[in-house]
Order: structure tokens, then sequence, then C-alpha cells
């Protein structure tokens, strides 16, 4: 800055300089106004007049420091701060920035929904040399699958179950109506029941939108118990079950935590609970409506596996199971000894990672609670194998799946299939603009605005997401072929491999800890070792009838 320039500001500060000009401006258009008769002097009169009362009322108010030191110029500040999400996202980041879905990952989703070609050319974007990067080991002799129309049954092994689900490797992660518009909620089961795959209710309850196109629900039952609650919020087992017997209703899932904010409960403000919200989860309309951080259904492990074989007996022999992200190992250890115990088994369990989240939830949860995906998996995996029990369990898994490969990597670890949300929301047209819980999403899929839904025209939305499930099937397929396997069922972490360093790279089952059938069981008696230091320190210490841990 020039020395006079500075020497100005320490008497007359140059911050005020735009309120001083619009000062000027407001005497210039008057002037032109008046004595020349120009009508544009009047508006520019009247802006400059308004930008003065701004500036005074900036210097005046006691919210904003910048705003008093810098009155009408210090708005620009705000105004580049609210565009710039925009900005990063269009001009700055990487197309292989994940943040938390990369330009290439929405890329790929966006085409596959469109049907548009997904091939790229010139070779791979990725540093194949960098640690962290991974990639599935081919065979001399692919070989050759018939359909990509992968399925998995659920239920029927060792439980109560009479009605299994042979589900698609690959379904609709768990959303509710609300979060979701109704719109949203229509064109994605619509979608699903084009596609033959499985559409997760979340914790919302079943509402007509899911109903209406007859697609197969994943009923999630949270700790509201919407759709089947008293009007004090209890479990109802008549409500439960006359929902439950819908033969559109595949699967029931109890909802323990989800990857979002595990461990925290919500509240839907009342105004947002509208009619059809109020109609859904059974609920008053224009009250908040409350989920509490923890069931009252139940509150020891094996209080717990009697409420799931309620339900199971309640659905009518359906498969019943829970959702969990995982947190103290010891409570999921004592869920599993309450399973011993009672020899009362849920069908399956979907393991939600950290990562996971379609949920607004405050940052501290986002980023620091909650176990991600793999470890997640890992862990309820070998915990099961450890006992000799996991061929009665199925694994279903959540969290940031996108592609075939992701789906590949996920069984690879454990899984029986996985379940994906914002992949199906970008099907839908989400741009990842992050504005879900302010009601202004700017393509509809979760604002309740009747003029932003507007945007979601159901039948070709409902043609994406038929389209994103087929085509990434298809590329799950093709994986297999070049795998020399004939179902994604047959992949094990010896076929993937992970970069360790510049030098040296290794395969999943030798970098990752994977139990071997019943040695939990040999290490409690003593007849081996503890293949983890959690099983060593906390298997021990618990007890089927209650989730703490003993001293």
């Amino acid at each position: 800055m020039p020395k006079w320039l500075t020497r100005l500001n320490e008497h007359v500060p140059i911050r005020y300089a735009p309120l001083a000009m619009c000062a000027l401006l407001c005497v210039l258009g008057a002037e032109a106004f008046v004595w020349r008769g120009q009508l544009w002097g009047l508006w520019l009169a009247l802006l400059a007049l308004a930008l003065i009362a701004l500036g005074i009322r900036d210097i005046r108010q006691p919210a904003r420091a910048v705003l008093r030191n810098y009155p009408v110029i210090g708005h620009l500040r705000y105004l580049l701060e609210f565009i710039r999400p925009e900005i990063r996202q269009y001009f700055i980041e990487s197309d292989s920035e994940a943040a938390p879905f990369s330009r290439q990952q929405r890329s790929l989703v966006y085409q596959r929904a469109k049907g548009e070609p997904d091939k790229r050319p010139f070779g791979t974007q990725k540093d194949v040399g960098a640690t962290g990067y991974e990639w599935i080991t081919h065979s001399v002799q692919p070989s050759h699958i018939a359909s990509e129309d992968f399925r998995i049954r659920i239920g029927g092994v060792g439980t109560s179950c009479t009605q299994p689900y042979d589900a698609s490797v690959f379904n609709i992660s768990a959303m509710s109506f609300g979060a979701l518009s109704g719109t949203a909620v229509l064109a994605l089961n619509t979608g699903a029941k084009r596609g033959g795959f499985a559409h997760d209710t979340g914790e919302g309850s079943i509402s007509r939108y899911h109903r209406e196109p007859g697609g197969d629900l994943i009923w999630e039952i949270g700790s509201g118990y919407f759709g089947c609650r008293t009007p004090d919020g209890q479990f109802d087992p008549d409500k439960f079950a006359q929902a439950a017997r819908s033969p559109q209703v595949k699967m029931i899932e109890l909802k323990l935590s989800q990857g979002a904010k595990p461990g925290h409960g919500g509240v839907l403000p009342g105004p947002k609970v509208t009619p059809e919200i109020a109609e859904a989860r059974g609920v008053p309309m224009g009250q908040d409506c409350v989920s509490p951080a923890a069931h009252r259904a139940f509150s020891t492990p094996m209080e717990m596996m009697q409420f799931i074989e309620q339900l199971r007996q309640l659905s009518g022999g359906k498969p019943v199971g829970f959702k969990i992200c995982i947190g103290h190992p010891w409570e999921w250890f004592a869920m599993v000894k309450a399973m011993q115990t009672t020899n009362l088994w849920p069908d399956f369990i979907v393991v939600d990672g950290a990562e996971g989240g379609t949920g607004a939830a405050p940052l501290e949860f986002a980023d620091h609670v909650g176990a991600p995906l793999q470890e997640g998996l890992l862990l309820v995996h070998n915990t099961l194998v450890g006992i000799g029990q996991r061929d009665r369990i199925k694994l279903g898994c959540a969290g940031k799946v996108i592609s075939a490969f992701d789906i590949a990597r996920a069984m690879a670890l454990g899984a029986d299939w996985c379940n994906a949300a914002r992949g199906y929301m970008f099907a839908l047209g989400c741009i990842q603009a992050q504005t879900c819980h302010t009601g202004h999403c700017p393509t509809g899929v979760t604002s309740q605005d009747p003029l932003r839904q507007r945007a979601l025209v159901v039948p070709d939305k409902a043609e994406r997401v038929y389209r994103f499930h087929r085509n990434t099937l298809f590329a799950l397929k093709e994986l297999m072929q070049a795998a020399g396997l004939h179902h994604p069922s047959e992949i094990t972490a010896d076929h993937i491999v992970r970069r360790v360093s510049g030098t040296e790279v290794r395969r999943l089952s030798n970098l990752l800890p994977f139990a071997t059938e019943g040695a939990l069981l040999a290490a409690e008696r003593g007849e081996g070792v503890w293949h983890q230091a959690v099983f060593e320190q906390f298997w021990g210490r618990v007890s089927a009838d209650s989730f703490a841990l003993k001293p």
C-alpha cells in the first residue's frame, strides 16, 4: 500500500470507502434526476440510498463484527462464503477428491443411471503406486455367467423363519420418508419393483409412497417404533403384525444404530410433521416426533433376542435381523452370547459403516463416532466365524458403496450383500449440494416443498434407479468373470490386493485379521490362541444378561 494511502487510512479508514461511495452516487443520481430530468438518476439515487441505510444498519448491529468494521462491502464476505461449496465443487476439487464422493464416483452413477457409456479411455487416472491402491486379481481362465441377477437367500437356516427372502446382492439402504421427499420414495420403490431388488424403508415406517409401486420392502423398526407404536411411544404388537404381514414386506430390520450418528437420537420438529408423515409414522400431526437414542422394548441382550423372535412370530415367519454401527465391541459380544444362550438367532445383521449416512448429524458424530465399515464388518464376521455360526446368519453392509468393485470388496470382507443410500440418491439426480437437512434441496430429493419436488419426474427417475442397479450388477458380473468366479459369494480376501508401501503389496487375507472356524470357542476353552486382542480383552468379560462390561 502506498505511504500516502497508509497515512490517509490512519485518519479516514479506507474500509468506509464503499459507504462514502454510496453517498456520492446518491448525490450524483439525485442531481441527474432533479436538474437534468434523467430517470436513471432516480433509480441510482434510490439504490445508493438503500445501500447507505444498509451500511448504517451494519455499523449499528451487534452480531457481526465484520459488518461493523466493513459496512456494505462486508456482505461480500458472506456471499462468497455462501457460494464457496459450489465454487469448490465445480471449479477447484479434483475428479478423484472424495468430499464425501468424488466427481468420478458421481459421474459413474449418473452414467449408469442414464444408460450412457461408462467406459473411460487412455487408462486409469489413479496412482497405482500410491499407498492404499487396491485391485482384484484376475484369472487366465475367465468364467461365463449367464445373468447378473445375483441373489442371496436370507432366512430359514436355524431359526423359526418360514418365509425366507431371495434378495439381490445390491439393494436400497435405509432412507425414511420425511428425510426423502414423497416423489423420491415413489421413484426409488418403482425402480426397485422393476429391478426386483429391495427397498429399505428407514425408521420413518411405510408410507403410501412405498406401498403404491409395490416394490419389495425391508421394514426398519427404530427406537420410535414408527408405524407400530402406542400413543405414548411404546411398541404395539397388533399394529406391527398388521403391517408386517403385508406381502410387500419381505424382511424386518431392527435398527440399533446407524452410521450417520450412532448413539444419537433425533427429533423431527412439529411444524415438519405433515399429515402424510403423521399417517406413516403413527404420530400426532404438528407435534415433535422423537426418536429416542435407545430402545424401550428391551434392555438386555437376552431381551433383545426375545424381541427379535417376537417380531418374527408376529410377522408370520419373515426374516428378522438388526442393523448396527459397531461401537463398544463388548456390547456386540454380549449380543452374540445372548444368541448362544437363548438359541434365538437373527436371520441377518446389517453392518453400517461410520462413513455412511444420508441423515444430517453433528460434526463430531459424523467424523469421530462409530467404526468404519471395514472394521465393523470384520468384527461381526470374525465373531460369527469364531463361534462356528457364520452360516446361520447372513450379513449385509452399507457405507459408501457405489461401484461394482465396492460391492466385491465388501463381500471379500465377509458381507453377503450390500446396500447403498447415496448411490441411489445420485441415481435420482442428487448433486451432492449437502443441503439435505435444510429443506432446500435443489433437486427435490430431500425436500418436502411441493414446488421443489416437481423437479423429480417419477417415471424418468424410477428408470434411472433401475438402470443404476442393473448396470452396476452387470459390471459386477464382468468382475466375477474376470476373476474366474461364478457368483459374488465366492470372492474372498485372497482376491483383493492392497499396496501398503511403494515397494510392497499384500492380499487382504494377509493384511487383515480373519478368524478360522470355531477359533473363538477354542480360545475360550484354552485350546487355542486369541487371534485378535479385542476378543482376548473383552470376550470373557461379557454376559448374555447385560450390555455392560464386567470388571
